[in-house]
């Protein structure tokens, strides 16, 4: 297999993706439903995965889904998502959105998370993704901080497996 360059994190990121809020999006609260801008975000995440990769990936994780403030009827939420960090074949993919009411005014931070993505051959099998090249401080910080949550998945993870190797013992 050829040897792939690290790719800058413009490369896949998406800046702005706008999602204007409808009378069928709100939850009995009138707010707007949380699942369905999770799904926004996923889709959003996996196009930049596929970016990244250059090809099919798929979702396998979501970690630190934080739900700060609430969007209401009338809001435009606008995410962002780039990824933070990639290993062999899976890669964290950070994703923010914000909300203004509709004709503008401050935008607010109502949500944000990160979506643990694996890249697939044409056979289903993980495939290797292109290293990440971070440039700027905040990316550089992100790209360490996705590191430190990898780690915490993967110990949870053999936590996990010990805790229930031991139940059937």
């Amino acid at each position: 297999m050829k040897q792939q360059h690290a790719c800058s994190v413009a490369h896949s990121a998406v800046r702005e993706q706008v999602y204007l809020v409808f009378p069928n999006d709100l939850n009995a609260n009138d707010t707007v439903f949380g699942g369905m801008i999770m799904a926004q975000m996923d889709r959003l995440c996996a196009v930049v995965a596929d970016r990244h990769a250059g090809g099919v990936t798929v979702t396998v994780s979501v970690d630190a889904v934080h739900f700060m403030a609430p969007a209401r009827r009338g809001d435009v939420l606008m995410m962002h998502a780039a990824v933070n960090r990639a290993w062999h074949s899976s890669m964290e993919v950070g994703c923010k959105v914000e909300a203004e009411a509709v004709g503008g005014g401050p935008r607010r931070h109502i949500l944000s998370a990160y979506f643990t993505f694996v890249a697939l051959d044409a056979d289903g099998c993980p495939r290797p993704v292109p290293a990440l090249a971070p440039e700027t401080a905040d990316e550089k910080r992100r790209y360490t901080e996705a590191d430190l949550r990898r780690q915490a998945r993967l110990q949870h993870a053999e936590q996990l497996k010990q805790l229930r190797a031991q139940a059937r013992a």
